[in-house]
């Protein structure tokens, strides 16, 4: 036999650590919830989703005034350029090239990389998102659970069993807030 594999041959502490960490591993208590279907299902995030809405149609009429007025500026530019003296048609260059900036710095001002888009989104939701994750935190500390993971986050799960599911357990916490 080889004495590699003999019992005798490893430290008492060893196995002292695999029971005792087999013990506390199997004692965790591991809970799933699925923010996605909390938040479409919550009253206050469906307002604050209109909101946002509201104010983004509101942008789009305001942008869309401003292409249509580009447009125009662009094709009266061009039924009248052959006849405009130098002057006139390099002024009208610019205040075309002006229009221009002006679109573009209110679609980057609004709906850019940190634009006022964002801003209102984290405004508007930043109260819904506390308030689910205070609500998560109750339930979890009520059930005991020592983890919950985000099932609609980028954290893949291969495999759950419902039984863990806290997400209605959520829900129910805040429509009783």
């Amino acid at each position: 036999m080889n004495s590699f594999i003999k019992p005798k041959r490893f430290p008492k502490i060893f196995f002292a650590l695999i029971f005792f960490s087999g013990l506390l591993f199997s004692q965790a208590k591991i809970g799933y919830v699925d923010t996605k279907i909390i938040i479409d299902n919550l009253q206050d995030a469906k307002d604050a989703q209109t909101n946002l809405d509201n104010i983004v149609q509101k942008w789009k009429g305001e942008l869309q005034n401003l292409n249509d007025s580009l447009a125009l500026m662009k094709e009266d530019f061009e039924k009248k350029k052959l006849i405009l003296t130098d002057n006139v048609r390099k002024q009208k260059e610019e205040e075309i090239k002006s229009l221009e900036k002006h679109v573009l710095d209110f679609k980057t001002g609004k709906f850019g990389e940190n634009g006022e888009y964002f801003q209102k989104q984290n405004e508007f939701m930043k109260p819904v998102q506390d308030r689910i994750f205070k609500a998560i935190q109750d339930v979890s500390r009520e059930g005991d659970y020592d983890y919950v993971f985000d099932r609609s986050s980028s954290l893949t799960f291969l495999f759950y069993n419902e039984k863990y599911d806290l997400t209605q357990k959520v829900l129910r916490k805040l429509e009783t807030q």
